[in-house]
């Protein structure tokens, strides 16, 4: 068993080295901030998703698609969870969240998808996961629609600048 961290791109640092994660999501809009990686983190662990933070398509922004999740996917399918693997977008609220329920999904598929978002929402009260994200990953993971229901059943978190750090174990399944 390891877990998964999320934190905000200004958290980054310090929750890398607290949490003792050896791999990175890193889900930040393509126009804007570049990602880094902290120190520990090797390039071949460090999976940068250049996406914005939208649920529908809007000019000069990058509307999530299924490329996207199908990487986030593959990340996770890779991650031995022999170290924690953290998740952080610009404000560790939206896109990073919906990366990390997409994770608890595919690696704990036993449990059931409201359960998990309940863990989500009771880790992270300010948590909101990119809906567009969470539909991707829910066709592609044949939920049929169980996902999405999920994360609407949890609604919107907290308004907040920034998200708090929090962790969530994952369990083996």
């Amino acid at each position: 068993m390891n877990s998964l961290h999320v934190c905000s791109l200004a958290r980054l640092e310090e929750v890398a080295a607290s949490s003792g994660a050896r791999r990175l999501i890193s889900l930040l809009s393509p126009l804007g901030v570049k990602a880094s990686r902290p120190p520990g983190i090797a390039p071949a662990d460090h999976l940068v998703v250049g996406v914005s933070d939208i649920v529908e398509p809007k000019d000069g922004f990058t509307h999530p698609e299924e490329r996207h999740v199908l990487d986030i996917l593959r990340f996770f399918k890779d991650w031995d969870r022999t170290a924690p693997l953290l998740i952080h977008c610009y404000a560790g609220v939206s896109r990073s969240t919906a990366a990390a329920f997409i994770g608890l999904c595919l690696l704990m598929p036993e449990q059931p998808e409201q359960a998990l978002a309940a863990r989500l929402r009771q880790a992270s009260p300010t948590a909101t996961p990119n809906l567009r994200l969470v539909e991707l990953a829910d066709g592609l993971l044949h939920r049929s629609g169980r996902m999405v229901d999920a994360v609407r059943g949890i609604g919107r978190g907290a308004d907040c600048f920034e998200g708090a750090p929090f962790s969530i174990p994952v369990t083996a399944s």
